[in-house]
């Protein structure tokens, strides 16, 4: 344990997790969400008009196939390569996100890579159990194509794949760490909560991930789903110094009052790629699917304003078309 620092693992009280140094209560309740759908979280002022003509500036860089790249397929998945290995990042592939395939929120465009022709996969990082990152077709489909995959999930999730018959699983909490020849991978503090169901809520942890390159010194972190919190994200970015690439969440955040807790705006986001020391940024968790009330186009240019505000070039934190590739 580090004195002094937000190094620490999770907490449980009344068997469910719960989050630490956190300001205001995080978990939501069906009296919040139910506050929310009636209108007694809604501000008007809280909604920033777009220029019609705005889009947001698209990195001008040359991309080499044989050096790290990472592509946004959607919503919270990516696809990494670095050392030769593939990485995803919380695999949705399916039409939709929740228990019923025939409701809930609809994907609002195609994965940008068919799964069916993915290659190789080498290594698969959950952050948490809600439908929109834990995806239990996706992760079938995926273990049935690529059976050596190594799975890193935060603590109780694990149980989702024995019941799915998956082995492969490590489970970590809070700053534990799976490591093999080639990779670490550290799990780390966020600010969220967790539930699939009305019966099982913080049943399973929340967490964020830093994976580290052993072969090359090259850094990559994973947010996952989160609220700011002024002391987890500068203790990460005390432990590791500097990370190469992070994929950070801009959408879901209005109305804010409700959403703030647990999902950062664009604002927040720009200071979590500063508290971290990012060399570089992308923008993700917006534009899949529409879980809030701000309109799908809004979060890039909010991004957008902040990085102005913050004098931080758009190369440094990236809004990616689907589909695209970039180097880290």
């Amino acid at each position: 344990m580090q004195n002094n620092n937000y190094y620490v693992r999770s907490h449980k009280r009344n068997g469910r997790f719960i989050n630490i140094k956190a300001t205001k209560r995080v978990r939501r309740t069906l009296l919040d969400f139910f506050l929310w759908k009636i209108g007694k979280y809604k501000f008007d002022d809280e909604i920033i008009e777009i220029p019609t003509n705005f889009s947001f500036p698209k990195i001008d860089k040359p991309f080499y196939a044989d050096k790290p790249w990472v592509t946004w397929v959607g919503h919270c998945t990516f696809l990494i390569k670095v050392n030769g290995f593939y990485i995803l990042t919380d695999p949705i592939w399916n039409d939709n996100c929740s228990p019923v395939s025939s409701i809930g929120p609809k994907r609002h465009h195609p994965p940008a890579l068919d799964l069916a022709t993915l290659s190789r996969v080498d290594y698969v990082m959950i952050s948490h159990d809600h439908y929109d990152h834990l995806d239990k077709k996706t992760i079938i489909a995926l273990q049935k194509k690529f059976p050596n995959i190594k799975w890193v999930v935060p603590l109780g999730i694990e149980r989702w794949f024995k019941k799915w018959k998956i082995k492969n699983v490590t489970r970590l909490d809070w700053w534990e760490s799976f490591e093999d020849d080639f990779i670490k991978i550290n799990s780390v503090p966020a600010q969220h909560y967790s539930g699939r169901t009305l019966l099982d809520g913080n049943k399973t942890l929340w967490t964020g991930y830093v994976l580290e390159s052993k072969c090359i010194e090259k850094k990559l972190y994973l947010t996952g789903d989160t609220g700011y919190n002024d002391v987890i994200f500068k203790e990460i970015g005390n432990r590791f110094k500097k990370i190469d690439l992070s994929l950070i969440p801009i959408g879901t955040y209005v109305p804010r009052k409700f959403m703030n807790p647990v999902h950062i705006d664009p604002q927040a986001a720009v200071h979590i790629h500063k508290d971290v020391n990012s060399e570089l940024s992308i923008a993700m968790h917006w534009k899949t699917f529409h879980l809030s009330d701000e309109s799908m186009q809004l979060p890039p240019y909010e991004l957008y304003l902040e990085l102005k505000k913050e004098n931080i070039d758009t190369t440094r934190f990236a809004v990616l078309e689907l589909g695209s590739y970039v180097n880290w």
